[in-house]
């Protein structure tokens, strides 16, 4: 799916579908995106050629920027704010419910948005440029949205160091340690030939096995349809209030 700037895109090649999304600014993730990564995921989880999926980003230094903030000031009411925010919980929702395992490869740097789409994963293979923040607070939001799947996989503890400390990057290893990556690798060709691995091993067993293993993986989020929309709500509302259109501004300027 081609947009006026970026696109998402799929190719399937013996039982492994790749999903692939790009913005040119730095993987960003506007609402155009949003959408088509969620679809996709929907329908290829439907795809009975399809095995094991792997997600990626395009690019070499950032795997997602997160939010586009060009979106997020053009917001003037909760209704909109809502919509947008929404987009992160479809895209979230999408992978969890997956019939098929999801493997996302992580070639560089994520923010916000981004971590939750690493959170979201069954298996997240990085590589060391892999560093990782939750910068919502920064600007005045939080990470509402992203918050149960980052949670969930990282824990209370590693999560509220994340959401409070919104400015710092935490390394690849610190993703390990805290279990956000299931694997790092010091070279970004390590790291491929270590998502081919297991892709091909998982395209080799059995769909009904692993869509069973799934369902037992993500026991206790049957509520989340309806929790990442409310939280959506929230980030919507707070994104119009002053203190964060001035953030959002204060950081375009420097960037």
């Amino acid at each position: 799916m081609q947009h006026k700037e970026g696109y998402v895109s799929t190719t399937l090649d013996h039982g492994i579908a790749t999903i692939e999304f790009f913005h040119p600014s730095g993987n960003s993730l506007p609402a155009s995106i949003l959408t088509d990564l969620a679809k996709t995921i929907n329908d290829i989880g439907i795809d009975e050629r399809v095995k094991v999926i792997v997600l990626r980003s395009a690019g070499e230094k950032v795997f997602c920027s997160g939010a586009s903030f060009d979106e997020l000031i053009a917001i003037n009411n909760e209704v909109e704010g809502t919509k947008f925010f929404s987009g992160f919980a479809h895209v979230i929702n999408a992978m969890r419910k997956c019939h098929k395992f999801i493997i996302v490869r992580v070639q560089g740097k994520a923010v916000g948005g981004g971590v939750g789409i690493i959170a979201a994963a069954d298996y997240a293979i990085a590589c060391d440029a892999a560093a990782v923040k939750l910068s919502e607070l920064a600007v005045g939001i939080g990470p509402f949205v992203v918050g149960p799947v980052v949670e969930k996989k990282v824990g209370n503890s590693a999560f509220t160091q994340l959401a409070i400390d919104a400015t710092e990057w935490r390394s690849a290893e610190w993703g390990k340690r805290n279990r956000l990556f299931a694997e790092v690798y010091a070279t970004t060709l390590e790291m491929d030939d270590a998502v081919a691995r297991l892709a091909d091993k998982l395209a080799h067993s059995n769909p009904e096995a692993m869509a069973e293993l799934k369902k037992i993986f993500w026991k206790g989020t049957e509520d989340w349809d309806k929790l990442l929309i409310d939280r959506a709500a929230i980030s919507g509302k707070l994104v119009l209030s002053d203190f964060t259109r001035n953030a959002i501004n204060n950081f375009k300027k420097k960037n």
